[in-house]
């Protein structure tokens, strides 16, 4: 089903807390669960935790510990998070839409474990992808915009097919800033003319962040057990501090590129969402396919096993210290935790390395115009591979907004789109070498 996404952002509902929304019964959840809740305290083979927490608190292991077992199936799992987000998302708008197909995909998964197949560490997981991630199926990719509405994608992205082969259910399509904040100068996070206004499930008038808005959401409000955001400069870790989730970018080059609609090659990467620290570990291990200079090196195949006392011995953390000061937008209560943080870190092994990133101002000035160079070349080499299409180079972009200004440009213009196509589209212009 697609949901139906609200586009009030002042809807009066700010009032709403999250223990409200977290603890909202689940409509006919109860009845897909056939062994209680008992089985989390059973070990299959994960370092699962025995709790009584309801189910939508679980983590992967406990998911899977309960599946295996027998007490829960992948197709209940999936009805419960639909269920979920057909009561919480018109509040929301987490969620762009949802796979028709998630059922029908669970349903064979819990068919495969029965068979004693199991396909990897996801096996039955429901997981929700931001929408500038392409998924050859039943769903729209189209990074928020009516632009892309009935495209054709060629294929899944890399990440998607990796996530498949380890199992996932991609149970839908998280909302987000629409063209991953890459379009105009929004005074605001999370808005897409398709998907609304996200709202941050811990109060619904805080600022969700961006761009990966949806995705943070759906990870705090348990709309999903897993998500996967993307970002170029802050789009995965600001949403999930925002919404209080486990966010990582990984190191450009570690996750495929393929299949995602690109800002910038030399930044864009996507990066788990998640509740706990472990599920983005387990997340990362399935999502990362190297390519570039970090084939070059040794990739862990499995990042659960840092997770133990003593994984820190001998890393090196490197800290700007100036980014702890007002001048450079250190607030007080972000510090209070930070520096904390970081004398454990040095209790359990770690190195701080004091260092200097030099002049911020003519760092982000630079990298603007590598992003604006590049988004205008690689957007129209993502638009090339699409079907079902006219819109084939930025140009068109700029042009289709214009045509459909009521809808996707209420709130905010498309200076940055403009800014971009105003380039020469060369990256070997000097300009773009030089910055």
């Amino acid at each position: 089903m697609k949901t139906e996404a609200q586009d009030q952002p002042g809807s009066g509902l700010n009032g709403v807390s999250r223990r409200e929304f977290v603890g909202t019964t689940l409509a006919g959840g109860a009845a897909l669960l056939t062994g209680g809740f008992t089985a989390f305290f059973q070990n299959a083979g994960a370092a699962v935790l025995g709790h009584d927490g309801p189910i939508i608190e679980a983590t992967i292991p406990e998911l899977q510990a309960l599946m295996a077992s027998g007490a829960l199936t992948s197709q209940g799992l999936t009805q419960t998070y639909l269920s979920r987000i057909a009561q919480l998302n018109p509040v929301l708008n987490a969620v762009i839409e949802t796979n028709p197909d998630a059922l029908a995909i669970a349903a064979r998964l819990d068919a495969e474990r029965q068979s004693g197949r199991l396909r990897g560490p996801l096996h039955g997981i429901p997981v929700l992808v931001k929408d500038n991630i392409a998924t050859d199926d039943e769903m729209e990719t189209t990074a928020g915009s009516l632009a892309l509405v009935g495209s054709e994608v060629p294929s899944d992205s890399v990440i998607v097919a990796r996530m498949r082969a380890a199992g996932a259910v991609i149970l839908g399509k998280a909302n987000l800033s629409e063209w991953a904040n890459f379009r105009g100068f929004a005074p605001f996070n999370g808005w897409s003319a398709r998907g609304g206004f996200t709202r941050d499930p811990y109060r619904l008038d805080f600022d969700p962040c961006g761009s990966s808005s949806g995705s943070g959401a759906a990870a705090a409000s348990n709309l999903c057990a897993a998500a996967v955001g993307t970002e170029t400069d802050g789009s995965v870790v600001c949403p999930a501090g925002n919404n209080l989730v486990v966010g990582l970018k990984p190191t450009v080059g570690l996750v495929s590129q393929d299949g995602i609609i690109p800002i910038a090659h030399s930044q864009d990467t996507a990066g788990p969402m998640c509740r706990t620290v472990t599920d983005a570990a387990i997340m990362l291990g399935v999502m990362q396919s190297p390519f570039g200079e970090v084939i070059g090196h040794k990739v862990p195949r499995d990042y659960t096993q840092f997770l133990r006392r003593g994984a820190l011995r001998g890393a090196r953390i490197g800290m700007d210290k100036r980014y702890f000061t007002p001048g450079y937008g250190g607030e007080d209560d972000i510090i209070d935790i930070v520096e904390p943080a970081l004398d454990i870190m040095q209790s359990l092994g770690a190195t701080i390395v004091h260092t200097d990133t030099g002049d911020s101002n003519a760092y982000f000035d630079a990298e603007f115009t590598v992003l604006l160079f590049e988004f205008k070349v690689q957007i129209a080499e993502y638009l090339a591979t699409l079907g079902n299409t006219s819109i084939r180079t930025l140009a068109d972009l700029i042009a289709f907004d214009l045509a459909h200004c009521p809808e996707e440009m209420k709130y905010f213009g498309q200076e940055i789109f403009e800014l971009a196509e105003a380039t020469s589209g060369d990256l070997t212009d000097p300009e773009y070498l030089a910055a």
